[in-house]
């Protein structure tokens, strides 16, 4: 984020060929960012349920290497693309196979669906290369939009499987949350058209119908879950924030052909709210929870934490509404809100990863 600040407000100068600024700083947020919280919770997550070891010390620094070494090529622009292609495609696939060894070998058939989803996150990073290097027309259309949405998709999915049973298990007195199995089939046929909508048809009116369909479905979805002891639990309401926030790009996406709205405002309710509030949240609650702490009491820095990325939303989306003059200084705004809130997650929970579980388990 330091570094598209410095592009898109400072005069940071990227040698760039084949792709836009703005191209440039969409894959890096997908590839670099989000798919780096993928591989972190899925690498745990499968441990979790297959009870057999996905990568741990030097065979997950195997991992996480290819994914650096991606990074830094990537940093200057696209003079070594071949060279970062290379590198963040080994990443996926060693992630890949990391997360489906144990998952073959258990035997585990309802984890399939996460596997496609690498599989397909692999397949549209592909395509975004092949269409940076010339060789794939509308590669980078594909690619940046593919992983988003395949990433929000995901987001999507686990969020079915945990927000309800976190919700049961943290606020604290019975509760019987609803969830109605019509809605999670709607979703499953609903959420994959609108994908291949917006990549096939962008902003058609067919895509604005599909969004009004999931915003509708997923609203049902979340009042089934929600209870107000979860506004007691920072860990709890940030993962229903990021699910409002995908709502409200669901909405902005449903009235784009009503409104004189830009056209892509809603992808940002999607990443900066969707995607970056769950991962933040995720990101928290695993730390707490696999280092031996408690997961119902979060430190208290994480309501200013969760605050401060509920506000970068804001700033990124609304702000430039309502003072079009000023756009450029919403989004410096919006960008060094997500740095502090970055910050102080780094502050209080690097400590708690770099050091021992407190209660001397592995």
């Amino acid at each position: 984020m330091a570094m598209w600040l410095g592009v898109y407000r400072f005069g940071l100068q990227l040698q760039l060929d084949g792709l836009s600024m703005f191209q440039w700083h969409a894959h890096e947020m997908i590839y670099g960012y989000s798919m780096a919280i993928v591989a972190g919770f899925l690498l745990t997550a499968a441990w979790n349920w297959t009870g057999e070891k996905t990568a741990a010390g030097a065979s997950l620094a195997w991992v996480f290497a290819p994914w650096v070494i991606a990074r830094l090529l990537m940093a200057p622009g696209t003079p070594y693309l071949v060279y970062a292609a290379a590198a963040d495609l080994v990443f996926l696939l060693a992630t890949g196979f990391a997360i489906c060894r144990p998952i073959i070998k258990a035997r585990q058939k309802r984890q399939i669906p996460v596997l496609l989803i690498l599989s397909l996150l692999l397949l549209s990073n592909l395509a975004f290369y092949l269409g940076a290097a010339g060789l794939l027309e509308s590669g980078v259309h594909l690619g940046i939009y593919g992983g988003l949405y395949i990433v929000l998709g995901l987001v999507l999915f686990m969020g079915r499987r945990v927000i309800p049973f976190f919700t049961q298990r943290g606020v604290g007195y019975e509760v019987e949350l609803k969830n109605a199995r019509w809605n999670d089939i709607a979703t499953y046929i609903f959420y994959p058209l609108f994908l291949v909508c917006e990549l096939a048809f962008p902003q058609s009116i067919a895509g604005a119908l599909l969004a009004a369909a999931l915003l509708v479905s997923n609203s049902i979805r979340v009042n089934g879950w929600h209870t107000l002891g979860i506004w007691q639990k920072p860990l709890l309401w940030g993962l229903f924030a990021s699910f409002i926030m995908i709502n409200l790009g669901f909405l902005l996406r449903a009235l784009s052909p009503l409104t004189t709205l830009p056209d892509y405002i809603h992808v940002h309710a999607f990443a900066v709210g969707g995607i970056g509030i769950v991962t933040v949240s995720m990101m928290a609650r695993v730390t707490l929870g696999h280092t031996g702490r408690n997961v119902h009491q979060a430190p208290p820095v994480m309501t200013l934490l969760l605050f401060c990325m509920v506000l970068t939303t804001a700033v990124r989306v609304f702000f430039p509404l309502v003072d079009p003059y000023n756009y450029q200084f919403w989004i410096t705004v919006a960008g060094v809100l997500w740095m502090v809130s970055f910050t102080l997650f780094s502050i209080v929970f690097i400590p708690m990863l770099v050091g021992p579980r407190v209660d001397n388990k592995p």
